[in-house]
């Protein structure tokens, strides 16, 4: 049961806490932490663009 737990929620999950990660870091910090949330926040966006370019077989 577990197993299938991760296998359906755990990309979702690991993308929300990426959010949550860069979304923090851009409030509440400086310097290096800006990198942190730029990263942070362009994953969920390049998962979203990989999976809405990639080729669908025929």
């Amino acid at each position: 049961m577990k197993g299938r737990f991760i296998a359906v929620w755990g990309i979702p999950l690991l993308l929300g806490v990426l959010t949550a990660i860069g979304l923090v870091s851009a409030l509440l910090g400086d310097g290096i932490w800006d990198t942190v949330s730029a990263l942070a926040l362009g994953a969920p966006v390049l998962a979203g663009a990989w999976f809405a370019l990639r080729r669908q077989p025929a």
